[in-house]
């Protein structure tokens, strides 16, 4: 199973992402690095464990307040072999398009902007370098219904992703991940939010989940180089 990174930039900085109430996000505090300037915690980051991915929530392009791109072209620029999942709140196939020519990386769709299926249905040639995210808030979908209820639409990657559970400690959504893996079967699920430490890491391994994105628990220290190894080498 393979372990990402998450950060949340807004306005520059990385900030602490807690129940997916953005406008309260703070500046983060880490046990991995001093400050929340972007290149010092992905170092941070980078010293508990070689990661291969790292996921960036655009927070202030989902919101509709400028962006951080400059931002993700310098970590791009300065940690080369680390593949970006960037969310930027884009819900438009001829955006989507433009934003995978400037190489950056992937290209995560959420499903709370989008306004219907259209943005996936234009990039379906590009689904190798898509990934969808199914958000979800406090057991309600965000999105249209279509892209819950429509497995063939999904590209093959998607994130369970319980906005109401990110830094929260509260767990992992089995259930929505055991339901998402029964309607897609030949998809990668990847969980996203209430991670507490390694027994969590190791119970979404043992469900078949292909990854899971993690920043409280890094941050904190609840998971380190051993937790991540173990669920590495029990998905071989």
């Amino acid at each position: 199973m393979q372990v990402i990174p998450v950060i949340d930039l807004k306005n520059g900085q990385v900030v602490h992402a807690r129940r997916g109430e953005r406008d309260a996000y703070q500046p983060i505090r880490s046990a991995l690095c001093e400050g929340s300037e972007p290149h010092d915690v992905v170092a941070g980051l980078l010293r508990v464990h070689p990661f291969e991915t790292l996921y960036i929530a655009d927070l202030d392009a989902i919101q509709g307040r400028n962006d951080n791109l400059a931002a993700i072209r310098s970590l791009h620029q300065a940690f080369p072999d680390l593949r970006l999942w960037v969310d930027n709140g884009l819900a438009d196939a001829d955006a989507g398009r433009a934003w995978l020519a400037l190489a950056l990386g992937d290209l995560v769709l959420g499903s709370e902007v989008q306004q219907d299926r259209s943005t996936l249905v234009g990039l379906a040639d590009a689904a190798a370098q898509i990934i969808l995210s199914l958000d979800h808030k406090d057991d309600r979908f965000l999105g249209p219904a279509e892209l819950r209820t429509t497995p063939a639409l999904w590209p093959p990657r998607v994130i369970a992703m319980t906005l109401s559970r990110v830094g929260s400690a509260a767990g992992p959504d089995l259930e929505l991940l055991d339901a998402l893996k029964r309607a897609a079967p030949g998809r990668k699920i990847f969980a996203a939010g209430g991670v507490r430490g390694g027994e969590d890491l190791v119970q979404l391994a043992q469900r078949g989940v292909s990854g899971v994105l993690v920043a409280t628990a890094l941050h904190a220290q609840w998971i380190g180089a051993a937790e991540i190894a173990a669920v590495a080498s029990s998905a071989t």
